[in-house]
């Protein structure tokens, strides 16, 4: 087995912690941060070190410096909607669209009984209670992953809700411009075909 100097083999342990970073990669990693500039190599080291400055949102769980977010202090966003999401990084994506103005409510995960990630792992319960606090909420939209565990969790909060005023959405789903119905799955046909709306 090859050895390296302490620090090399110090920092491709820290970088292996990160997802799909193997010890190949990390070493790679760690001899590209070796080629920066002394300077450079401090900026980018004191980039990181500024990460233990950001907290959550005790509204909606979004990652932020401040207790309350910007997105949960802004009067104009639409109170009435609540789109609920499983990572704080999903906001930013939906963000881009443009298209969504209410709040937000972040998971921290999904369901995975398997794996034993049970609601009161993740934050269903807080959930509950911000559909208590704030009534003038009327629609929940759930824009989870359509995977395995997003499916669960849509599952499992659509019948949660069932009994409650309050309307429950999910993102719809279908074709992505540019794709190849030959290369489609049924899966994603079929509800591209359900959710056809007129030309």
């Amino acid at each position: 087995m090859r050895r390296f100097p302490a620090p090399i083999e110090a920092a491709v342990a820290a970088l292996t912690r990160l997802p799909g970073v193997g010890p190949k990669t990390a070493l790679r990693y760690a001899y590209a941060l070796m080629r920066l500039s002394r300077h450079d190599l401090a900026r980018f080291a004191e980039s990181i070190r500024g990460l233990d400055q950001i907290g959550r949102c005790t509204r909606c769980h979004m990652h932020t410096e401040a207790e309350i977010c910007d997105i949960c202090l802004n009067v104009k966003r639409d109170e009435r909607l609540l789109c609920v999401v499983a990572e704080s990084r999903d906001i930013a994506t939906l963000e881009a669209t443009n298209a969504y103005h209410g709040r937000y409510f972040v998971l921290g995960g999904t369901l995975s009984p398997l794996d034993g990630i049970t609601p009161e792992k993740i934050r269903i319960p807080n959930l509950e209670k911000r559909l208590d606090d704030e009534t003038t909420i009327s629609e929940v939209i759930l824009a989870l992953s359509p995977d395995v565990d997003g499916e669960t969790t849509m599952m499992y909060l659509s019948r949660l809700f069932a009994d409650r005023d309050v309307k429950v959405t999910r993102l719809a789903r279908g074709l992505p411009m540019g794709a190849d119905l030959e290369y489609t799955d049924e899966v994603t046909l079929g509800d591209a075909l359900l959710g056809r709306r007129e030309a």
